[in-house]
């Protein structure tokens, strides 16, 4: 176990929810600012806190919801978090959805990299992606029955898919 798992498997329940409380404040600043309207959501699973941002008018989140900014957006809220507890924070944001949307983008990919395998490929790479996305992916592929792991450095790491055995 790395340091940083130990990190959070040690993380009580009261740290997280202020890590969320933090991050909450935070976001509806941000919202505030862009004149934008969102329900925040706080949960704590798994040894993070979970952050949703959610709007009874989906597109009123539209431009906040694409990956690449909520990956910014999830970056900067941690930033904030770490300011004010002194402590690294691992939460997760999502917004308008948008990591249900990226589950299943990333089930997509999984599925084609499980064609190319009966299609008699002896491996299948997957594009560089987040820790938090490598181990949706290594879920949905042992869900497949399926092995995978990570390979590379930084932001190089990804996933490579192989049959069992």
């Amino acid at each position: 176990m790395t340091d940083v798992q130990h990190d959070a498997a040690t993380r009580s329940l009261e740290q997280l929810e202020e890590e969320g409380d933090i991050a909450a404040d935070y976001i509806e600043e941000l919202l505030d600012i862009c004149d934008l309207d969102g329900d925040i959501d706080i949960d704590a699973r798994n040894g993070r806190a979970y952050v949703s941002v959610h709007a009874s008018e989906p597109a009123d989140l539209a431009v906040l919801s694409r990956p690449e900014t909520v990956t910014a957006l999830q970056e900067l809220t941690r930033l904030a978090v770490q300011t004010k507890t002194g402590a690294f924070s691992r939460l997760i944001l999502d917004v308008g959805g948008s990591r249900d949307a990226r589950r299943d983008e990333l089930g997509r990919l999984v599925a084609r990299a499980a064609e190319r395998l009966e299609a008699g490929a002896s491996e299948a790479a997957l594009p560089p992606m987040s820790s938090y996305e490598r181990k949706l992916v290594h879920d949905l592929v042992a869900e497949r029955g399926l092995h995978s792991e990570s390979r590379g450095e930084g932001a190089e790491r990804h996933t490579v898919i192989t049959r069992v055995g």
